[in-house]
């Protein structure tokens, strides 16, 4: 019998060095985290990042961004232009060197920038490795020099193409259908992310057009942050005006604005090098920390805690609070390539040492403002203690499993998250038609009676104290806010399968409501999705039955099958199926459809939810005006 080391070989000759950009045609989710359509937005953004880090440095006021009608996207900007002379230690043009050469650019000795955004230098190298082909143009010194890539490789040399007006850097680029599984730019979401950027840089235009479909839409802020604080609470009430800080500490820009609403969600957003840290890091702790131990300081020295009184906690203190605090930074530390935690140890200091002493200013000029926003915490701090009772009810109960929830949850038998899936639905007609349809080896069922409570407009104590709210909480079992734990959760689906009339989408709105403001991680790791059963069943004369999704579709079949058809059902539940067609059309893992829910931009889906679910009605009416012509499906 052969051994082990007879039977392979293990030698130099077997390892494998992959050169150029060979690594990130073979293993693109390192570089821009997947091949989806987020990996396809994310080549544009490391692209705009380039442009941005050139306003940083003060040498661009304007960026044009389009996309083309072959999917192509050119972003060009006036600033210093890409150097085109040699590179001394490669030998050839700078511009060819940063658009082939993986960790090379301008951003690490500090010499040709102060602050970027672009920290690890692969970032256009990485867009052109997984382009079909790039274009780029530098205008430096009065010409005009271009190069063109195709694959990573460059195809022509950097080429002097006569004079230039003015300086910048034009970068045209078309994905790789190689790489990418579907080429179709989702032009709202690429929106968000612009708006974003002109909101950190002040001052900045920043104009989009999309050629497919004839939109375009420039974003320009003179107020900064301060601008994009009052956008996020623009359908809410407010309780003063923004407060803003800037100030410069051991190099370190510091720029951070405090709201606080009337509400009850927290909104805050840390950016670093206009970097949006989805994660946080040490300029967010820094930005907590100041408001918590200022907002004490002045309710002791105010007389609006007494000595006996125990001190405000961050939980109370965040409550209704809308902040944005944005740092720039020589050479920020940032978790990965994806850029989502800072980790600067020193800047958690300079950013508390910033914002404390604006906001013990302001509170020292305004005190009315500021015993409304103590009192606002006074108020949640009462309702914390609540909801902690609330909250041990809940775990208490979690503890006990589907005991806890007789006559609700119709558990599975499968003990294993990642291979077992839960349903909500709405109502015991449902329910009872779904517990018979399901696989109970995976399929888990609860059934939700009437409509939970609307957590926009509720604090943690309330939300806690409905019994829908807390069968969902027991269910799951991960815990909820503060104390939610994804490694807990029981199902590794969430399915919210809901009537398609206008009960069932307003059940499904209030269900992800609570989903984003209470168990966010669920949304961002994947976790939670939508069913879509059908609305129509079609009988032909042949004797078979065919089930439709949509209204167009419908029309579709009804024209194709005219003469053939013997009737045409809709379904304006899901009571309405037997147990046998619900399977087959929405449950069955074959056959049906389910949508993955995701959160692109959160502060885009925060004014959205707040927008649909919370106090003002003028916002929403403005909504349901705007987009009645849109909908596809409305129950009268």
């Amino acid at each position: 019998m052969a051994t082990l080391q007879q039977t392979q070989s293990y030698s130099a000759a077997d390892i494998q060095v992959l050169e150029g950009l060979q690594a990130v045609r073979r293993r693109p989710g390192m570089y821009i985290g997947s091949t989806d359509i987020r990996g396809l937005h994310h080549l544009v953004y490391e692209v705009v990042d380039n442009s941005i880090d050139e306003a940083l440095a003060g040498a661009c006021d304007r960026i044009e961004i389009t996309i083309h009608e072959d999917l192509s996207v050119t972003v060009e900007d006036n600033g210093r232009g890409i150097p085109v002379d040699l590179h001394p230690q490669t030998g050839k043009s700078a511009l060819e060197v940063v658009h082939t050469i993986l960790h090379s650019g301008g951003k690490f000795g500090g010499g040709g920038y102060k602050v970027a955004s672009g920290l690890h230098g692969v970032g256009v190298s990485a867009v052109n490795a997984l382009s079909e082909w790039l274009e780029v143009i530098s205008k430096r010194d009065g010409r005009m020099y271009r190069q063109r890539y195709e694959r990573g490789k460059p195809v022509t040399p950097v080429e002097d193409i006569g004079p230039a007006e003015g300086t910048g850097t034009r970068t045209t680029f078309k994905p790789d259908a190689e790489i990418f599984s579907e080429i179709d730019y989702r032009a709202d979401v690429l929106l968000q992310r612009f708006r974003e950027m002109a909101f950190l840089t002040r001052g900045l235009r920043i104009h989009f057009t999309d050629e497919r479909t004839g939109k375009e839409q420039t974003f320009y802020f003179e107020g900064g942050i301060s601008s994009f604080v009052r956008y996020l609470n623009k359908n809410r009430t407010v309780l003063h005006e923004p407060i803003y800080v800037e100030k410069q500490v051991n190099g370190t820009l510091v720029e951070a604005v405090v709201q606080y609403t009337t509400g009850y969600a927290e909104s805050v957003y840390s950016f670093a090098n206009n970097v949006n840290t989805t994660d946080g890091g040490t300029h967010l702790t820094g930005l907590r920390s100041a408001i918590t131990r200022t907002l004490n300081d002045y309710a002791r020295r105010a007389g609006l805690l007494k000595d006996s009184d125990e001190n405000l906690t961050g939980d109370d203190v965040r409550e209704g609070l809308t902040a944005i605090v944005s740092v720039k930074l020589t050479d920020p530390q940032f978790e990965s390539q994806t850029k989502a935690r800072l980790g600067n140890p020193e800047v958690r200091g300079q950013v508390e040492a910033v914002v404390s002493e604006a906001l013990a200013t302001y509170f020292e000029e305004h005190p009315r403002e500021a015993k409304a926003i103590v009192e606002k915490a006074l108020t949640a701090a009462r309702a914390r203690l609540a909801a902690r009772q609330a909250r041990e009810l809940v775990i208490r109960k979690s503890a006990l499993e589907s005991l806890s929830l007789p006559g609700k949850l119709a558990d599975c038998s499968e003990r294993d998250p990642a291979r077992s899936e839960l349903y909500i639905v709405e109502g015991d007609s449902a329910g009872g038609t779904a517990k018979q349809g399901r696989d109970r080896r995976f399929q888990a069922v609860l059934p939700l009676r009437g409509k939970i409570i609307n957590v926009e407009k509720a604090r943690m104590d309330k939300v806690l104290d409905n019994e829908e709210i807390r069968a969902l909480i027991t269910a799951l079992g991960c815990g909820v806010g503060d104390h939610f734990d994804l490694s807990k959760l029981r199902y590794g689906r969430v399915i919210l399968m809901c009537d398609a009339d206008v009960d069932g989408a307003h059940i499904r709105t209030l269900l992800l409501t609570f989903f984003f403001r209470y168990m966010l991680g669920l949304v961002e790791q994947g976790h939670l999705y939508i069913a879509q059963p059908p609305l129509f069943r079609i009988e032909t004369k042949a004797k078979k039955h065919i089930y439709v999704y949509d209204e167009q579709e419908q029309e579709r079949l009804l024209k194709e099958l005219d003469g053939k058809i013997v009737a045409v059902q809709r379904y304006k539940g899901l009571g309405e199926m037997n147990a046998e067609q619900l399977w087959e059309t929405t449950m069955n893992p074959e056959t049906r459809t389910i949508l993955r829910v995701t959160v692109e931009d959160a502060a885009a889906a925060d004014r959205t939810f707040d927008m649909l679910m919370g106090s003002a009605v003028a916002p929403r009416r403005r909504f349901i005006q705007t987009h009645a012509r849109q909908v596809r499906n409305l129950d009268i």
